[in-house]
């Protein structure tokens, strides 16, 4: 029921705001396989785009066996490869003498791939889908501000991550893209997300989102201090006239 739910609401916002095609990046994890799924499964155009910088190989090539598979099932579906490397390559030799940062430049990955996207969309009468899940949006705040988090809509943004998965066997995706350990794809040393989350699994940070006293409500609230402010509204100044 919720795989129809969703599939629906995609749709629905789609065509009340007469757009012609849906936007996903693929980078082969299981957040972009469902995503991208639920888009085609609506019936509308989708472009479903990998978009590689010094990619390790294997994430790569999941994101292609995603692509090619959703191709293979859907009609509607048009898979494109868009290397961005030298363009990052360009960017980082910019600015890394003066304003070098490793996390910086990890965000800066995320925030070319947004760029990327939604001038796919803007050229296709799009919306660029976004494939965050609710602990990563709203638990933690794993994701780059104005990078994977810089979408139009968000279907799975109400979703833990242990019900994406289920979905995902539900609609068929690769075993291998189920079973592959998480990770945003940013890094070149192949870390993954639970390297990046102080070594706790999904579960255990849902345990943590659910239970004030669940035993890794420390660490929890850890990762997701820092991050309190990507989950909140831009701060205005209110120019109160009297």
């Amino acid at each position: 029921m919720t795989i129809i739910k969703i599939t629906n609401w995609i749709k629905k916002y789609a065509i009340e705001n007469n757009r012609a095609s849906l936007v996903v990046g693929i980078s082969g994890g299981i957040d972009s396989s469902v995503v991208s799924t639920l888009c085609a499964k609506t019936g509308i155009k989708v472009y479903a785009i990998s978009m590689p910088i010094d990619q390790i190989s294997s994430q790569h090539d999941l994101s292609l066996a995603h692509g090619n598979w959703l191709t293979s099932k859907f009609s509607n579906v048009n898979h494109k490869i868009i290397d961005l490397s030298e363009v990052y390559r360009t960017f980082n030799n910019l600015m890394t003498k003066e304003y070098d940062s490793e996390h910086s430049f990890a965000n800066s990955k995320s925030r070319l791939r947004m760029v990327a996207l939604h001038q796919i969309s803007g050229s296709k009468s799009g919306l660029v889908v976004g494939t965050g899940n609710k602990v990563e949006d709203f638990g933690v705040g794993f994701f780059t501000k104005y990078g994977d988090g810089g979408v139009d809509i968000s279907p799975i943004a109400d979703l833990m991550k242990t019900e994406v998965w289920e979905i995902g066997k539900k609609l068929g995706i690769l075993q291998e893209i189920i079973d592959a350990p998480p990770t945003d794809g940013l890094w070149e040393d192949g870390r993954t997300d639970y390297d990046q989350l102080k070594g706790l699994t999904y579960q255990e940070l849902e345990d943590a989102m659910k239970n004030s006293k669940s035993k890794n409500i420390e660490k929890y609230n850890e990762i997701r201090k820092p991050n309190i402010h990507k989950m909140k509204p831009i701060p205005v100044f209110k120019n109160n006239k009297k």
